[in-house]
């Protein structure tokens, strides 16, 4: 038994058509061999090479990590197009960019981890691709105060590339336009004594008040520290 069209299908393809039953019906006396040669037969045409991909299509724009996200996935582009506009194909096996209706790239989805980054569209220097690098947002965080500082620098240290952080670094800075300086620091230091100096940790403490209160520790959610496995130490951003 079939429970798909598409299992059904299966063992049909390839099938010759002189093994297909063609016998005649009660609305087509005549065998139906001898019509389908003469009438269907001669204005046919090849298929495809390529087997037609259903496709949707999103719109994004490019984060200063040069990457665009789909999926809770991030995707390469070249470094260039940062900040602007672009489309999105999906299909159920790649990602392809198109910027002013060309391509650009393309990735392969469902790949493993979360960002699909190709080195080739990486800037020749990291810190000089754009007006962002590590070193601006480390002195943004130094001129806030010492523990945002630690928190932004723990954000750069801990990614495959710096870039992969800056996301998050603009986040946690901008903290300080809504609460003011003085709360972003005293949030950063809560989240660095409880070993957790993320922007969701940060977030919490900003949204519930916890820095204006010594008990934050008791009160804040768990979040595991992502693995060490690249740290680079503060001598690499200068």
């Amino acid at each position: 038994s079939f429970c798909r069209v598409a299992s059904m299908v299966a063992p049909l393809m390839g099938l010759p058509l002189s093994e297909c039953k063609i016998s005649p019906s009660r609305r087509i006396p005549s065998a139906k061999r001898p019509l389908f040669e003469t009438l269907d037969s001669p204005v046919l045409r090849p298929l495809p090479p390529t087997p037609y991909e259903y496709a949707q299509w999103k719109k994004a724009k490019i984060g200063l990590d040069y990457h665009i996200e789909f999926n809770r996935r991030l995707y390469s582009v070249p470094h260039a197009l940062v900040g602007e506009a672009v489309e999105l194909r999906i299909t159920a096996t790649l990602i392809t960019v198109v910027y002013k209706g060309k391509q650009v790239t393309l990735h392969q989805r469902h790949g493993s981890g979360r960002f699909s980054t190709q080195s080739h569209y990486m800037p020749e220097s990291h810190r000089r691709h754009s007006e962002w690098s590590p070193r601006r947002f480390l002195s943004w965080a130094r001129q806030i105060g010492p523990a945002t500082h630690t928190v932004i620098q723990h954000q750069l240290e801990n990614r495959p590339h710096p870039e992969h952080g800056y996301r998050a670094c603009l986040g946690i800075l901008h903290q300080a336009r809504h609460y003011g300086k003085e709360r972003l620091e005293q949030a950063c230091n809560q989240a660095v004594k409880i070993s957790s100096p993320t922007y969701q940790s940060i977030a919490f403490i900003l949204k519930k008040g916890l820095d204006r209160h010594s008990s934050s520790q008791e009160s804040m959610p768990e979040h595991d520290l992502p693995e060490h496995g690249n740290l680079r130490g503060s001598s690499y951003y200068h």
